[in-house]
Order: structure tokens, then sequence, then C-alpha cells
């Protein structure tokens, strides 16, 4: 079904923008830009094999030639993808890790900002969406280190690019989103 399971750099055209989704799940919202914006290339990383089986199952059904698919955890992201290959990274529902001494593993914590960094294009964006408020909070924060923020919504309204898990959070509370550019005159976090 295509899907990569081994650490090796990811083929990518010179040719297509790339935007890569860290933390899959079922890939509703890849599969959904994939299918919309043939000319970009999209690559989805989930770890969780059980899940993405789902992504692959829908690149095959809606035949989707612009999708990779990659069942590895983000700590290999360095070696999946050239420095400054990527033109947008998109973070969506990444698990909030809200115990204090579990922070560091969220995908927003200053070693992650750092790789994001190195892999980023010039001008390269960031997207983070999530229904957890403090985690929104604390990733304002970090990622405002690193990243010219430049739309933050605590209220973000209903898209036709949404993950399986904001459809069922949009019936409890808000969904925060941000979207920020690279700083390339900023300090690589670490």
């Amino acid at each position: 079904m295509g899907v990569q399971f081994e650490v090796k750099r990811v083929f990518l055209s010179p040719e297509r923008k790339v935007h890569v989704e860290i933390g899959s799940g079922k890939g509703q919202f890849i599969t959904s830009l994939a299918k919309d914006y043939p000319e970009i290339q999209f690559v989805a990383i989930e770890k969780d094999i059980d899940v993405c089986y789902r992504i692959a199952e829908k690149k095959v059904l809606y035949e989707l030639d612009n999708l990779t698919i990659i069942n590895l955890d983000a700590v290999h992201l360095d070696m999946l993808f050239e420095p400054k290959s990527i033109d947008q990274i998109y973070l969506n529902f990444s698990d909030p890790w809200p115990k204090k001494k579990h922070q560091k593993r969220r995908l927003t914590a200053k070693f992650y900002i750092s790789v994001y960094q190195r892999l980023l294009k010039p001008g390269g964006i960031i997207q983070c969406r999530t229904d957890h408020y403090d985690f929104f909070i604390d990733s304002m924060d970090t990622l405002g280190q690193a990243f010219h923020l430049e739309n933050v919504d605590f209220n973000y309204p209903i898209t036709p690019y949404m993950t399986e898990y904001e459809e069922k959070k949009r019936a409890s509370g808000p969904i925060y989103q941000l979207r920020g550019t690279l700083n390339h005159d900023s300090p690589t976090l670490s």
C-alpha cells in the first residue's frame, strides 16, 4: 500500500512544494488536502501502525500519487528529510503531554522546534491546531521563539480540512490554531 517503515530519506520532487503532517492519525486532514492540491507533495507521518493503514486505504481509494506515508516516530525527522526541504509542517491535535515532567516530549518542545528550523525552507510555515488550551498557550510561547506568529485563533472555524478527532471535539469546546513563518534570524533552539 505504499507505506515507508524504514528510516531513510524521503524522495521529494524539487518541482513541488512539500507539506508534512506529523501525527496524521487516520489521515482525513492530509488526504483531503492531497485530493484538492495535486500539485503539492504531501507526507503523512504516523507512528501508530493501527491507524496508519487507514491513511494507506484512503491513498489507494483516492489514487493520491502526491501522498507519501511514513510509519515512524517524529524523532526520526532529521533522517527523513534534507535540511531546508519542507514548505509547511502541520501539527494537528498532538499529544499535549500535560504533566510537567513529560512536556519535553511535545511536538512543540524546543528539541522539535530546532528540527523544524533545520528542515523548513526560508519562509516555511508551521501550523498547530489543538483543543487543549494549556498546550496551545505553551506552544505559542515556544513556537514564538523561532516563528513569527501571524495567525493566532482561539476559536478556529469549521473548514473542509479537519481531522476526525477535530470533528468529534468541536462539540465540546473551541479549537485553537496558530500559524507562523520561520524566522531565519532566530537562533536554533535546543
